[in-house]
């Protein structure tokens, strides 16, 4: 699972050719393939558009001879190749989505390591996400490089307009990364990256590619991919995409919709997990020998039963979300690289503590503007490669109840209410990086400067460095320290209803990461081992002082500190190539990540989030091409949480570990799948992500998908 490679960037030169055994070619004891490669071919070639092109391999050929190691991924300020980039990213790539078992971005995201997927329904209804023990608040969520966070609460940053079928593939960098995404990162980012060629998923046996092509030829083609799938509870997926590419002009249009009847009912009677919702993405590139500009535009809605989400005494909880989504991104060609980006996100919230119930207790509404421009430019010169960039991001929350009185109340759409409360802040930020990048070693170091207007605060600085060496073909030591920061949620700051008692004079998340591993990558074998140290200060939580009784409510405050110590490991086999007599075991993973947090609070005080983390957590696939086009693969996950909870009856209980196994059988052929999925497979129901919220038993799922 983890795209851990190396850039190997040795050059040998020869000027005879000779049989004799003392030559070159016999010194290499390797058979060597001699050709040409005319120079028009290099002056239009892309590393980077071919090197994600993993469906153009013949299936029996191993994963690793068409996987380069020039995939960029967004771990600096300056685009890296994969195996470059001195800072541990792990990268989901696109055959990986497609064969796994999930019906949602936060499903895939539960094979990861390092993060904590906590879910409240399925389907991607309402998931919090978090990276090596931290919250949902504390991570970016990038959609192309995008900011996309939700300043009004992070429970809703996974809303996404983008189905799986338009995603190449997902990068997730784990750790302090002020220094690269700003504000908000402080644990971590996962930016999802779309599928932008209307090439993608041609046939297997199509060697040929856009990038193969000379600046003569004006490639011009339509696609159209088609899915729908049913399953349990009432649930059905379908959607598809079209593209089209004219030269240099390439275009993309992609909607689904989706629904579900849940999986619970109320005390009532009525189902409180349904789920309905839809979304549609438009994205355009053009692209040319001096500049590349892409253009986004989507939509996300959604309606979900909440039944005890976020309160246990109502187990009948409902809420509406939409999301609006545009940028506009470029970047210039030559020895000066400028990277311009603007984008507008637009949010929408409705809340019912007691569904379709006004009168009982008023819906909470929510709308969140978040307008920024991006700018980042990098060149390469004789000491390396220095990036400079900087951003302005504003943020304007209005509400029916989160932030201070406005002077003029704004109408609530299709209601008689206003919006009466607001918030609007403005973060400013500077950033620095240089990157030495030799045969075996890569140097990483710079900062961000940060001003935001919510709180009066100064610029701070927050420094950053990430080395890495090769020890040798296959082995290579990293190393980084880095500082981070993260600006409280409006919610944190405001939300005072609901047995919740905020502060609005709350003071940022701040952090300082340690961590040291080591890597090996081969054809046949992969694997790292990782440590990591985190220091936090004043890290925010919601509190509740259990002595106090049915008179506790949660307070959100600042935690004086937060330490965190861990490891994580992990290790890939290529079973092709270990065991090349057969055809059947394709490749096993096995991945392990330990956590532990120092934070002792006083006794009969109980902590929402910073205290609730994965102390352990192993998780393994195994990949299996059973016999012509029909392929199967295999998860297993163990989880165990440290922390307790409450129930509605007012018993406090501790989270209990579990496992849980998915597998999923395919036929697959390059213009159609046929697939079916059993997540859950043991139909396990004991278990919680979060306290009183019940999770689904066995998961079936079926369906097909066409590529035209």
């Amino acid at each position: 699972m983890n795209k851990q490679q190396f850039n190997k960037r040795e050059v040998i030169r020869f000027k005879r050719f000779s049989r004799k055994g003392y030559s070159l070619f016999s010194c290499l004891g390797r058979v060597v393939i001699v050709g040409t490669l005319s120079v028009p071919t290099i002056a239009h070639a892309k590393a980077n558009s071919i090197s994600i092109r993993t469906d153009m391999a013949d299936e029996d050929r191993p994963q690793y001879e068409v996987t380069l190691d020039d995939v960029e991924v967004s771990g600096s300020r300056a685009p890296l190749a994969l195996g470059q980039a001195a800072k541990v990213v792990t990268v989901l790539t696109r055959d990986e989505i497609q064969a796994a078992p999930a019906q949602s971005i936060n499903d895939l995201l539960k094979m990861v390591t390092g993060a904590d997927v906590r879910q409240r329904g399925p389907i991607g209804a309402q998931t919090d996400i978090s990276l090596r023990g931290g919250t949902q608040e504390q991570i970016t969520i990038l959609l192309n490089g995008i900011n996309i966070c939700d300043p009004q609460t992070g429970h809703n940053a996974f809303d996404f307009p983008v189905d799986l079928s338009d995603i190449e593939r997902i990068e997730v960098l784990e750790g302090a990364a002020a220094r690269v995404f700003g504000t908000s990162s402080l644990l971590g980012a996962i930016n999802i990256v779309t599928r932008k060629s209307s090439f993608n998923k041609v046939s297997q046996h199509d060697s040929s590619s856009y990038a193969q092509r000379s600046a003569s030829e004006t490639p011009r083609s339509a696609s159209l991919d088609l899915h729908i799938e049913g399953g349990s509870f009432g649930y059905l997926s379908a959607g598809g995409g079209a593209g089209y590419e004219n030269g240099r002009w390439n275009h993309r249009l992609s909607g689904s919709y989706t629904r579900s009847d849940g999986y619970s009912r109320s005390t009532s009677g009525r189902l409180n997990s349904d789920y309905h919702g839809g979304k549609a993405f438009y994205q355009g590139r053009f692209d040319d020998s001096s500049v590349t500009v892409d253009w986004y535009a989507g939509v996300s809605s959604k309606g979900y039963g909440s039944n005890t989400f976020y309160s246990a005494k109502y187990d009948d909880q409902y809420e509406r979300t939409t999301k609006l989504y545009s940028a506009v991104q470029a970047e210039t060609k030559g020895w000066f690289h400028f990277r311009p980006s603007v984008y507008w996100n637009r949010s929408y919230d409705r809340f019912e503590l007691i569904r379709d119930n006004a009168d009982a207790c008023p819906f909470n509404y929510h709308r969140s503007d978040v307008f920024g421009v991006n700018l980042n430019s990098w060149f390469d010169w004789m000491l390396g490669r220095t990036a400079v960039g900087a951003e302005f991001r504003n943020e304007d929350v209005i509400s029916g109840n989160l932030g201070e009185l406005l002077n003029l109340p704004k109408h609530i759409h299709g209601t008689d209410r206003d919006y009466e409360y607001g918030i609007n802040r403005s973060n400013i930020s500077f950033f620095v990086e240089h990157n030495v990048l030799l045969r075996r070693f890569t140097l990483s170091a710079g900062f961000t400067a940060v001003k935001n207007t919510w709180n009066e605060m100064n610029f701070r600085f927050y420094p950053g460095v990430d080395a890495s060496y090769r020890l040798a073909d296959n082995w290579k030591v990293f190393a980084s320290w880095n500082t981070s920061l993260r600006m409280p949620s409006v919610t944190e700051l405001y939300y005072s209803v609901g047995g919740r008692k905020a502060d609005k004079y709350l003071k940022p998340e701040e952090l300082s990461a340690v961590e040291i591993g080591i890597k090996y990558v081969s054809p046949a074998l992969s694997a790292s081992i990782s440590g990591f140290y985190h220091h936090g200060r004043n890290m925010i939580d919601w509190i509740l002082d259990t002595s106090l009784g049915e008179d506790a409510y949660w307070q959100s405050m600042n935690h004086t500190r937060l330490n965190t110590l861990g490891f994580e490991t992990q290790c890939t086999a290529d079973l092709r190539t270990l065991l090349s007599g057969q055809k059947i075991l394709r490749r096993f993973t096995v991945s392990y990540a330990y956590l532990s947090q120092d934070k002792d609070l006083e006794e009969g005080l109980q902590s929402m989030y910073a205290l609730e983390y994965l102390r352990h957590k192993l998780v393994s696939k195994l990949e299996l091409h059973i016999v012509e086009a029909l392929n199967a693969g295999i998860q297993y996950r163990f989880q165990d949480r440290t922390g307790t909870y409450t129930t509605a009856s007012g018993d406090v209980k501790n989270y209990c570990p579990y496992a849980l196994w998915d597998v999923r059988l395919s036929w697959d052929k390059p213009r159609y799948s046929l697939y079916a999925e059993i997540n859950n497979v043991f139909n396990k129901k004991d278990y919680v992500d979060y306290g009183n919220v019940p999770q689904p038993g066995l998961w079936f799922t079926t369906g097909t998908r066409i590529r035209l």
